[in-house]
């Protein structure tokens, strides 16, 4: 398939979410296919909201990233959620304030308080959410679709890069002069929390500097496992 196919099918699937799926909303994390579906959605003036989720461990680039999108792609202002207090503040005087590194049990915890639960509250009353996955980006994601029912949320899961390459997302942004976040000059071509993200080295599979110090097989915060 070409790229200009699979560009053309994404910006139909994402029209067809906006017709058929209200409400819908785009989960937006600031990662490089991230900013190309807020381009699409912002170019093509689709009814889909966007929003995203602050874990208050974000590295300073990323919300540097944030205020730029803020003001270039003002026709769809970003929705931000923010992590439970009291439950963030529980989790740091039970395990520390870097306790993640200790377990992939606690490091889950920690991702449930700060991303999930968030993001449920995100998802209600939704009726489709859509995502940057691609099925090139980790062993945890060759199986998916562009299109499956969330069970755990109740709502259609869209994920229209799926087919896309790494090399197809960045000659799109360069074409389109797209902003994206600085950390990817910097070898980080996965972006997640400060404390939970390093750059990669040559040849390494671009999610290895998520959860580094875990195996590929755990390097998912849940909001993104295949059920079954």
């Amino acid at each position: 398939m070409t790229f200009d196919q699979k560009l053309q099918d994404t910006v139909t699937l994402l029209k067809t979410i906006a017709n058929d799926y209200q409400p819908a909303v785009f989960a937006n994390s600031y990662g490089a296919e991230d900013m190309v579906l807020t381009h699409l959605i912002s170019q093509h003036a689709l009814n889909i909201t966007v929003f995203s989720l602050d874990t208050g461990r974000l590295p300073a680039e990323t919300y540097a990233l944030m205020q730029q999108v803020e003001e270039q792609y003002a026709s769809h202002p970003v929705k931000v959620y923010f992590p439970d207090t009291a439950a963030t503040e529980g989790y740091v005087r039970e395990h520390g304030i870097n306790g993640f590194y200790r377990s992939v049990e606690q490091r889950k915890e920690c991702c449930r308080i700060r991303k999930i639960d968030p993001l449920r509250r995100a998802l209600q009353g939704q009726k489709a959410w859509i995502t940057g996955l691609r099925r090139e980006q980790s062993p945890t994601r060759k199986d998916l679709g562009n299109q499956e029912f969330d069970k755990d949320n109740g709502l259609e899961k869209f994920n229209p890069l799926i087919e896309w390459t790494e090399k197809e997302v960045w000659e799109f942004i360069r074409s389109q002069n797209i902003p994206y976040n600085e950390l990817h000059d910097k070898f980080y071509p996965s972006i997640g929390c400060g404390p939970c993200t390093r750059a990669i080295t040559v040849g390494e599979d671009v999610r290895a500097g998520r959860w580094w110090w875990e195996n590929p097989e755990t390097k998912e915060c849940g909001l993104h496992i295949k059920k079954g």
